[in-house]
């Protein structure tokens, strides 16, 4: 006996799959291209976060009214 025809339903359901598919394609190539537009000066591998920090201390990130010196420590009662 001969299969029968694809149903209706099964054409219904490879035409959702084919968009789907095409629709992550289209979201790939979207984020592929806002990656390569982001963060400028960032080097590629490079961690965002550590990027411009140099070895050694660190200035403080609150500012100068924060930072302590020994000097500042021995002179308060």
């Amino acid at each position: 006996m001969a299969s029968p025809r694809p149903t209706h339903t099964k054409r219904q359901r490879e035409q959702k799959l084919v968009q789907k598919r095409q629709e992550k394609k289209l979201r790939q190539q979207e984020n592929r291209a806002r990656a390569a537009n982001a963060t400028p000066g960032v080097r590629p591998g490079e961690d965002p976060d550590l990027a411009g920090i140099k070895p050694g201390p660190q200035a403080s990130p609150w500012g100068e009214e924060w930072n302590i010196t020994k000097d500042d420590e021995e002179q308060e009662p």
